[in-house]
């Protein structure tokens, strides 16, 4: 039995499709409706306990709000909300219901040797949850891989079959840059494993990209969405726990793992790179290594290879930008590089590209402009910069305050708020929201993405001075990449990223003078010119 315990006294339901309530003398934040809080309890404790996912119909809950009258929580009993009458709430003054709620649902058997079943029990996905989250990837044609992609896809699936037969660990890591798919493999191999019945979560360390693919997948199965999972919460998992974990966005690997259960670094300092080697029979790297744009990410393929040497774990490489891109410009991808000094013999001039589209804006206005009629065009575009202007919360009347100024022309950047405000998009779903396009993208809710059109705001953060590129670390607002002692590095690498989330055509403009200059020279066609043609 489930039972969460409540202080509160009097609350009322204010959004009936988001399972949400406001509670008295609690401010004007809103709290998940205990009822559903206690359902998602129940429904990923038999997800995930293997011992009690083998016990269907064993787990039941309820709510007590001891603190609270049953006229002060009447409200919660909304007909639209009758599902949650499975758990049902009891105040203060209905005791005698509850106790013969338990009773109903308890046994009087002893239950020492169920109590250690269940904390013995191993933490994976459930042979009932395996197929839901086959069947819901299945149903995603975006998920579909090409028949390039099938190369990578064979070397996890035959590595998986090999470990089962040996009895042993094996380590696949995959390498790619922007457009190689690698997000699409770790979803299509998802579906695959599950579908074979092999017990497999998704692991990553962006907030934006786990919500985006939980919102995808899950969208029919709401329990679907726990098997994307962050990388942090491998800390206490059990060795080989799962037959396979996908870590996608592996650059984003920290030194040590932190959440908000645990504040603190790791008694016993273990790396996290170790912990995800250990959760699983196969651990699987998705990593771009120029795309690390924290200090604290320090997922690379050598790290990753030394985890595994430490934990007895052979490794294979697959090296997908020698085989195949599916999306962008290999063309563009690579000047890119050179342009920022990630690869050597940049810059240097634009050589063109027939599949993809570069321009120099002479101002924001014009870049939104242009983009604004690709999407009218029916195609998608977002607009991002570098981190340079404040990021200002949510005004109280939910609109957003038009933080990144250049010149006459502003914008807000994309909002932080965890729900939507005003039909603006919660900062996870910018990237995929239609309502995107009317704020300025950041790193944060940029990597990871893919959309058909972009522009970029290179801000004062990292300007051309004469023959080479100048990092300017005063002119980041962001707190720990401005102090990191490699900020040279993470600029350029933050740039990279947000110059290759386009796939068909991007829109460069800088802030500083001299820098537009530099790229002028380089043989980028003008927008303006481009627009009067």
């Amino acid at each position: 039995m489930v039972v969460e315990n409540k202080q509160w006294s009097r609350l009322q339901l204010v959004d009936i499709e988001h399972r949400l309530v406001e509670v008295s003398g609690a401010g004007e934040q809103e709290r998940l409706h205990p009822q559903e809080q206690v359902r998602r309890y129940v429904e990923y404790l038999a997800d995930f306990n293997r011992f009690l996912g083998g016990h269907p119909g064993s787990l039941s809950g309820c709510v007590y709000m001891h603190n609270a009258t049953s006229g002060n929580i009447a409200g919660l009993r909304h007909p639209d909300v009758a599902d949650l009458s499975l758990y049902p709430a009891f105040a203060a003054d209905e005791v005698a219901t509850m106790r013969s709620f338990f009773a109903q649902r308890l046994t009087s058997a002893p239950g020492a040797q169920v109590a250690d079943d269940f904390l013995t029990s191993v933490i994976a996905p459930s042979k009932q949850l395996l197929p839901l989250v086959a069947q819901e990837i299945t149903a995603s044609s975006q998920f579909t891989l090409l028949d390039e992609q099938q190369v990578a896809y064979e070397v996890v699936l035959r590595a998986v079959e090999h470990a089962k037969r040996s009895d042993a660990k094996e380590a696949v890591v995959i390498t790619g840059g922007p457009g190689t798919g690698k997000s699409v493999i770790a979803v299509a191999l998802l579906g695959e494993l599950a579908k074979r019945g092999h017990t497999v979560c998704h692991a990553t360390g962006s907030r934006s990209f786990t919500t985006t693919l939980q919102r995808v997948v899950g969208r029919r199965v709401r329990r679907v969405k726990d098997v994307f999972r962050y990388s942090n919460v491998f800390m206490n998992a059990e060795r080989n726990g799962l037959d396979v974990l996908i870590v996608d966005e592996a650059h984003r690997i920290r030194e040590v793992s932190t959440n908000r259960f645990n504040k603190a670094k790791n008694p016993d300092g273990t790396p996290q790179a170790d912990e995800l080697v250990r959760a699983a029979r196969v651990p699987v790297f998705l990593i771009d290594e120029h795309q690390g744009v924290r200090p604290n990410e320090i997922g690379t393929v050598a790290r990753i290879e030394e985890a595994c040497a430490r934990n007895g774990t052979s490794a294979r490489r697959v090296n997908l930008d020698a085989q195949f891109r599916c999306g962008g410009s290999e063309v563009y991808v690579r000047w890119v590089e050179e342009l920022l000094g990630l690869r050597p013999g940049g810059p240097r001039p634009w050589p063109g590209d027939d599949t993809f589209q570069l321009s120099l804006a002479d101002s924001p206005a014009l870049m939104e402009e242009e983009l604004g009629n690709k999407i009218k065009g029916g195609y998608g575009a977002r607009i991002t910069a570098g981190f340079c202007w404040p990021w200002s919360n949510p005004r109280p009347d939910g609109t957003l305050v038009e933080d990144v100024v250049v010149g006459s022309w502003t914008r807000p950047w994309n909002s932080r708020a965890d729900k939507e405000l005003n039909g603006i998009p919660p900062s996870a779903l910018w990237a995929t929201e239609k309502a995107g396009f009317d704020q300025v993208g950041c790193i944060y809710t940029a990597q990871g993405f893919e959309y058909d059109y972009g522009g970029v705001i290179l801000g004062g953060d990292l300007v051309w001075r004469t023959d080479h590129w100048e990092p300017r670390p005063a002119a980041s607002r962001d707190r720990d990449l401005r102090n990191a002692n490699n900020f040279n590095d993470l600029v350029r690498n933050t740039y990279k990223v947000l110059l290759t989330r386009s796939l068909l055509g991007c829109i460069l403009y800088s802030v500083d003078e001299e820098t537009r200059h530099m790229l002028a020279e380089l043989g980028l066609p003008s927008l303006q010119a481009a627009t009067h043609e």
